[in-house]
């Protein structure tokens, strides 16, 4: 009769740490890839909806080809993104692709620079509300590239260069 509890006491107290929040951290999504993460809009005309499917509510439409988001939460077909205005919403996976960029959300230019490191010549400046591909991201600097010029900036600078969730 004692042999038969264990298992027993044992698979409750299993389901006991996964309902108090106790799961690894590191559970897979269903794309396989990290949460929270950054991808870009494939199209000019996106569908942001209120939850994953194509029967919640329109919220509103993305109108920019590229724009830079970061997916907060996923399902095997929607992804819950956050914008750098700060919205939350779902779009399918099909309008996204997992090329990186990011956007001066700044009310000045920002200065990209030669190097990666303080007081390096300026290479150029991104406008405000301006786009451009990131490259790679190494020991707190990002290289980024927008039309033929390119450069560096401190990690957190641009939106999209910063690994932490930007929308609660």
């Amino acid at each position: 009769m004692v042999r038969a509890r264990a298992p027993r006491l044992a698979a409750l107290g299993m389901a006991a740490l996964l309902l108090a929040g106790a799961a690894p951290a590191d559970r897979p999504t269903p794309s396989g890839y990290p949460v929270p993460r950054y991808i870009v809009l494939k199209f000019g005309k996106v569908n942001a909806r209120a939850g994953p499917g194509d029967d919640h509510r329109l919220l509103w439409v993305y109108r920019t080809r590229g724009l830079p988001v970061q997916v907060v939460a996923e399902t095997a077909d929607w992804r819950r993104v956050c914008d750098p205005e700060g919205g939350v919403a779902w779009v399918h996976k099909r309008v996204t692709d997992g090329r990186r960029a990011v956007i001066n959300t700044r009310r000045q230019p920002v200065a990209l620079l030669r190097r990666p490191e303080r007081g390096a010549e300026t290479a150029a400046y991104l406008n405000v509300r301006a786009m451009a591909s990131l490259t790679r991201c190494e020991k707190g600097w990002c290289r980024v590239k927008a039309d033929r010029a390119s450069g560096w900036v401190r990690e957190g600078t641009l939106w999209g260069t910063s690994d932490a969730p930007q929308c609660r």
